[in-house]
Order: structure tokens, then C-alpha cells, then sequence
């Protein structure tokens, strides 16, 4: 059974990550359910090039985030986790917290309690000690904190390679295979080609 990935995008600065990785998970047949925060939107047209149509019809579903009835909003509607690309330190805190005043927040609380992967890809720098009191709060309920940290041993020559490394951790942590960038396999094999999955527009 196909289950749909959920994909959120808030309005944290990196919105091109979950941008980036519905145009993956298309290009690799996964069924994408998507929410977009309101400042989602706002960030797009400031970071992007892309219509917020645009974006829409890269997922299968599509709900507005006041859409607390949802069917993501309920546990018995089965998904294959939930990932957060990226996650503002706002709906961090509320995932910690299980305020569920949205439908992201709803749909990450079900995911956790229903004991799903769920994968927030938090962005902010520096980082004080209640962003990391938060992390903590988080990991210690199930979720996964994987801020797109970029490495550079698979040898990125674009923005985009890195971009890519990031989001394949997170589609690594939601079992779902993919060749977005090079895996090391020791530096004697360092040298294999690149990653060869094509997701251009």
C-alpha cells in the first residue's frame, strides 16, 4: 500500500527545501500530502521564483493550514510519517508543546502519537538555549531533529547539491530510497560517480 507522505513547508527562511523535495518525492512516484503555512507563502515569493500554484500541484492533496478537520488531522488516516521542510522555531515550539492551533501542528502531533517519523528540518542560527530546550522537548516525544546542516564530502558545485543532501537525510529517515546525492562508501570509493536522479523542472 502506497501511504502518502505528509510534507509541511512553514515560512522559515529555506522554503526551497520542501519546494525541492516535493519535486523529488514527484519524480520518484511517493504520494505527497502538503500543507503550507500562510508565511509559507510570503516567503516563497521573497526567496523563489515559484507560484504558489506552482507549488500546490507538485503534491496529490493539498489543504489549507486552518483545516484542523483534515484528513491528516486524524490518527486512523494512515500516512508514512511527516516531514517539516523547513520548521521555524514557532511551530517547533508548538509541536513540543502539542499546541495544536493549526493544521501542521495537528498533523505532527498525530504523527507522533500514533508513533510515525516525524522529521523537523528546524532553521534558525544562532541558536539560544530555549531553541535547544525545544529540540530537546521534541526529540524526547519521537521527533526526529534534522536542521539542513550541509556536508561537503560528496563534493556539492551548486546550492542545489547541497540542498539536495539535506532533504535526502530526511527522505532517509522516512525509508524512502532515492540517489539525490552521493553516499560515502570510505575514501578509497570516493571518488563514484555523482547522483544521477535528474529532478530539474
Amino acid at each position: 500500500m502506497d501511504l502518502p507522505l505528509v510534507v509541511a513547508i512553514t515560512g522559515a527562511s529555506g522554503v526551497i527545501y520542501g519546494v525541492e523535495m516535493l519535486r523529488a518525492l514527484k519524480v520518484l512516484g511517493q504520494t505527497t500530502h502538503l500543507i503550507l503555512s500562510e508565511a509559507a507563502g510570503l516567503n516563497m515569493a521573497i526567496e523563489t521564483d515559484y507560484s504558489l500554484d506552482e507549488v500546490r500541484a507538485l503534491a496529490d492533496v493539498v489543504y489549507p493550514n486552518k483545516d484542523v478537520g483534515a484528513a491528516v488531522a486524524s490518527g486512523s488516516f494512515r500516512t508514512r510519517g511527516m516531514i517539516v521542510a523547513p520548521c521555524t522555531v514557532k511551530t517547533l515550539s508548538a509541536i513540543a508543546n502539542s499546541f495544536t492551533y493549526n493544521l501542521i501542528v495537528r498533523a505532527a502531533d498525530v504523527t507522533l502519537k500514533e508513533r510515525r517519523t516525524l522529521v523537523l528540518m528546524v532553521r534558525e542560527t544562532p541558536l539560544h538555549k530555549g531553541h535547544l530546550e525545544l529540540m530537546t522537548r521534541a526529540a524526547d516525544c519521537g521527533a526526529v531533529i534534522l536542521p539542513p546542516m550541509p556536508s561537503f564530502y560528496h563534493k556539492p558545485a551548486t546550492i542545489m547539491d547541497i540542498v539536495h543532501q539535506s532533504i535526502g537525510k530526511a527522505l532517509d529517515q522516512v525509508g524512502i530510497e532515492h540517489d539525490l546525492f552521493k553516499r560515502w562508501s570510505g575514501h578509497a570509493r570516493s571518488e563514484e560517480p555523482k547522483a544521477t536522479l535528474h529532478v530539474a523542472p
